[in-house]
């Protein structure tokens, strides 16, 4: 059995709350993990960019990634939001199944 770690960079924490929020409510992620303050650089429209930002962590299950992703990216503020899933494939089997639990 495996479960997915979702990153997802948000402007704010308080972006990060409101998408984590919806993701548990409505059983897209078990639970989600806020890193409030984060410097990130990057390229954008040719321009060297530097931000603050959030990191939201989200998990859940391979089978609700497409899903948590298109609702991420319809309640970000960003035109082309960091989303990426990681698998987890190895790990304490008892949480795996309590994120199984609290998904749908």
């Amino acid at each position: 059995m495996s479960v997915m770690m979702v990153y997802i960079t948000t402007g704010d924490v308080e972006e990060a709350r409101e998408i984590g929020g919806e993701l548990v409510m409505r059983h897209l992620a078990a639970c989600v993990n806020i890193f409030e303050k984060m410097e990130s650089m990057y390229w954008w429209e040719g321009r060297l960019e530097r931000s603050d930002e959030a990191v939201l962590i989200a998990k859940t299950t391979p089978e609700l990634v497409s899903k948590l992703t298109e609702t991420v990216k319809n309640l970000h503020s960003y035109d082309c939001p960091a989303i990426i899933a990681l698998e987890a494939e190895h790990g304490n089997e008892q949480f795996f199944e309590w994120i199984r639990s609290r998904t749908q």
